[in-house]
């Protein structure tokens, strides 16, 4: 399901999307905008993740013995 918007946004960031949509990185500018709005949304979820990861630094939990065995482990690359 989506959502149909109508917003104005400034001739600088219209010029932005339209050039994606003619460098082929989006094939319109409703996707060239909801491409944006996904990286906004994963970027607020990384900003988050480290937000909880300096809150709780130097705490030990169940997965640091292997996370420390997964470091000294060399891969087989074929």
């Amino acid at each position: 399901m989506s959502v149909q918007l109508t917003v104005r946004i400034p001739d600088e960031l219209a010029g932005f999307v339209d050039q994606d949509v003619a460098d082929g990185r989006a094939v319109s500018r409703a996707d060239a905008i909801a491409k944006a709005l996904a990286r906004e949304k994963r970027r607020r979820a990384a900003e988050h993740d480290v937000e909880l990861l300096i809150a709780h630094r130097g705490e030990r939990d169940d997965l640091d013995g292997l996370a420390e065995h997964a470091v000294s482990t060399p891969l087989e690359l074929d």
